[in-house]
């Protein structure tokens, strides 16, 4: 019967603080085999950052994973730092950690926003790729990000207008920009609470059924800190040129194998940008969750992306 729980915890056997410029220096992590198969973890957010759990998504008999907070994320510094923080550079980094642990090529493994940096490492550098697992498809769009902000709340008002609650009436024409004045403010506090309120409105909406740990996770300081000042950013500054360049540019990963998880009530990431990402690449396995919604804690969706991970062990 294939396994469908996590494996047990484990510690990483090498740790690292890794500058990439003047500016960033980004933590990462190895567990498991040294000698294995790599496969190195993308997060969500962006901003969200890693956590000992996501170590647990391989064998760590047969895997080398590696793990990295991206900008700004996590134990990396500085925390929320927006400057030179794009997707490029994101990509960019992923190669300078690939060099200096001396790995030929590895297999992505990302969730979300994880998902939509493993598009575009594996569109950019195809060669260092031994497949992707990708879960809770988000390609960075206009439609994507206005729905986060604005139309969720057709199937989450209550968390929509505690979100939107935060800023005053006269301002909610542009929720993006009204957060983005709040988190870049020279106010501790002030960054601090629209922070809180925006990583708890996206917890709030991320499982199908309501998760209390989840939203306790969401409103701690540094996570909600990182994931709301980096993704209110991307969100206002980093979109692609062409916006669908994901989609038009997945002809040059198509030879690799790929996995595609998503929960058919996922309200965060939608479905719908799930099913056009599998139309443009019909050899990728598509796995629809029928009972669960974005977070990758929910019991189908995390078994589905360990029976992936094992599924991939004849990758080399």
């Amino acid at each position: 019967m294939p396994r469908s729980e996590l494996f047990p915890p484990i510690e990483p056997f090498q740790t690292g603080m890794l500058p990439v410029d003047g500016l960033h220096t980004l933590y990462w992590e190895q567990c498991g085999n040294p000698r294995g198969v790599p496969v190195v973890f993308l997060h969500g957010g962006p901003g969200a950052g890693a956590s000992p759990t996501h170590r647990r998504f391989f064998d760590p008999a047969h895997y080398r994973i590696i793990i990295l907070d991206q900008r700004g994320a996590g134990r990396s510094t500085p925390l929320g730092e927006v400057r030179a923080n794009t997707t490029e550079l994101l990509v960019q980094d992923l190669e300078v950690l690939r060099q200096r642990l001396g790995v030929e090529r590895w297999l992505l493994f990302g969730g979300s926003w994880g998902s939509t940096l493993a598009l575009a490492y594996a569109q950019t550098h195809p060669d260092r790729c031994l497949g992707l697992i990708l879960r809770g498809i988000f390609l960075m769009r206009r439609p994507e990000i206005d729905w986060f902000l604005y139309h969720m709340r057709v199937i989450f008002p209550e968390a929509w207008t505690s979100f939107a609650g935060h800023i005053p009436e006269s301002e909610r024409g542009d929720l993006l920009e009204a957060y983005w004045k709040r988190l870049d403010s020279p106010d501790a506090a002030v960054r601090m609470a629209a922070a809180r309120a925006w990583s708890v409105y996206e917890g709030a909406c991320s499982s199908l059924l309501p998760s209390p740990e989840l939203i306790a996770a969401s409103g701690e300081d540094n996570h909600a800190l990182g994931l709301a000042r980096i993704e209110a950013h991307y969100f206002r500054a980093n979109a692609f040129t062409p916006e669908d360049a994901l989609l038009r540019n997945v002809g040059r990963i198509r030879h690799l194998p790929a996995v595609i998880v998503q929960g058919r009530y996922d309200i965060v990431c939608p479905i719908a940008t799930a099913d056009e990402l599998r139309r443009a690449w019909p050899e990728a396995d598509y796995r629809i969750v029928p009972d669960a919604g974005h977070s990758a804690m929910e019991p189908g969706i995390r078994a589905a992306l360990v029976q992936a991970t094992e599924r991939f062990k004849d990758l080399r």
